[in-house]
């Protein structure tokens, strides 16, 4: 490991895990706050073309906005300096002024949004995970269905009793993140992650890269979001890879017709689990790793292979990965069928929603977040820096702006071939934290798989 990369985890670490630890995700939508505050290839605000872009898009006009102010909650740590600099182009080209606040140490986004909203001072918008949205949109949400972008976001929108209430801000992706070149250098032959496509195929996999020297080759990060949501969320999601049937499986849990223990979908993601957890470079100590040290086992070779989402590049790439690296994304395979869906792609949905205040906010300031949506959506300078500063893959089919990194340029790959699957599990805003720490306890064998199974079991028929 490089001396220098080892300073600069404990330097971050404050920062970065407060973080984390304040805006986690809480649902299965693949959507974590995983990373620091960093986006290096800002585009220069001042490089705006039409107001906004919005009246060619026969949106509302903004000049009449100008000098209105509003507030957007973010729960994605890893894009607030992206999104500060995105507001200040977006007052360049409109003037209305966007204060972007950040969740706070300790916080999920669902508490911090619902205190506010007790309070009396609720966000304008708030980007939230899909489960708050579901939660909240009925009561707290403008109603967004007749606006002109819904056409560009077919089969991304999220429905709540049939009406939508959220922008999808972003898709995001999970799986394994793979470093080819540390695989082809280990194994000393070139690599093909297409034929990791069952079990057996990724035990193999690493076994020779073990016996090729890598002693260690996955990483599992500790934490609960990721362990809890994005993990375990593969048995649900991984159900027939639709959101209507990770909502069915969810329904039989909840009635207890179904057990965890009988569910083939959560043990073949335990064997998957357990094989990884075999390799795991954290594995002395799993409960004590680092998130900031992980990347950088990635980055340096130490491993090959971190169970994450697209949303860890910014980490990757501080940890020393380059936009010109080859990484990508294996599938969490499940099972030994090489032709099921789970194991020739990833989940990929539209997972952060932005969601517009109706409760506390005037009409003004309704339609000045209105406008900020519209920005994003049809001006140029907001597609190209949601793409390039923010570093997220768009949600609608009008934004052209490919991924200049390799994770979210794999998963831009993956979605024209037809290689991921769309379901993005519902689940009560706690989920990640109460099931995340069962996984913890699984992870650092303080219990068994028939008890992870039955606090599973227990956590949904609770539900009720």
């Amino acid at each position: 490991m490089k001396a220098k990369k080892v300073v600069a985890v404990f330097m971050t670490a404050a920062m970065t895990m407060g973080m984390l630890a304040g805006c986690g995700s809480n649902n299965s939508t693949g959507t974590a706050n995983a990373g620091s505050n960093s986006a290096e290839s800002k585009s220069d605000a001042g490089e705006s073309t039409d107001a906004a872009g919005t009246e060619s898009a026969g949106s509302t006009d903004t000049s009449d906005l100008a000098g209105t102010q509003i507030t957007m909650l973010n729960s994605k740590g890893e894009i607030q300096t992206a999104l500060e600099d995105m507001a200040e182009a977006f007052k360049e080209d409109t003037g209305i002024e966007l204060e972007v606040q950040a969740c706070g140490t300790g916080e999920s986004p669902y508490t911090r949004v619902t205190s506010a909203y007790n309070s009396g001072t609720a966000p304008t918008m708030a980007i939230l995970d899909t489960t708050d949205v579901v939660a909240l949109a009925s009561q707290y949400a403008v109603d967004l269905s007749d606006e002109e972008w819904v056409k560009e976001c077919v089969n991304q929108t999220t429905q709540v009793d049939g009406k939508i209430y959220s922008f999808p801000f972003c898709v995001e992706g999970r799986g394994i993140i793979y470093n080819k070149t540390a695989i082809e250098d280990t194994l000393g032959e070139e690599f093909d992650p297409s034929t990791i496509n069952s079990y057996d195929a990724l035990k193999e996999l690493l076994e020779n890269l073990r016996a090729g020297g890598m002693e260690n080759p996955v990483v599992i990060s500790k934490e609960d979001w990721s362990l809890g949501a994005h993990q375990l969320g593969f048995i649900y999601d991984s159900y027939d890879g639709t959101t209507e049937g990770s909502a069915k499986v969810i329904d039989e849990l909840k009635a207890g017709t179904l057990k965890a223990e009988d569910y083939d979908r959560f043990n073949e993601f335990m064997d998957t689990f357990d094989l990884l957890s075999q390799y795991n470079i954290n594995g002395e100590d799993p409960l004590g790793a680092l998130y900031d040290q992980d990347p950088i086992f990635l980055a340096d070779g130490d491993a090959a292979l971190w169970i994450n989402g697209c949303w860890a590049w910014p980490n990757l790439k501080e940890a020393g990965a380059s936009d010109s690296d080859e990484y990508g994304f294996l599938p969490y395979v499940l099972g030994n069928d090489t032709s099921d869906f789970a194991n020739n792609g990833i989940q990929a949905s539209a997972s952060k929603q932005l969601m517009i205040d109706a409760e506390q906010s005037t009409p003004e300031k309704q339609e000045a977040a209105k406008a900020f949506v519209n920005w994003l959506v049809y001006s140029d300078n907001g597609q190209k820096m949601l793409v390039e500063d923010a570093a997220v893959i768009p949600a609608c089919k009008n934004n052209t702006y490919e991924a200049l990194d390799p994770l979210g340029k794999d998963i831009q790959a993956k979605m024209a071939a037809g290689n991921t699957y769309s379901s993005s599990f519902i689940a009560p805003s706690d989920h990640w934290s109460v099931l995340g720490a069962s996984m913890q306890k699984y992870l650092g064998g303080q219990c068994t798989r028939d008890d992870l199974a039955a606090d599973i079991d227990s956590y949904w028929t609770s539900q009720n």
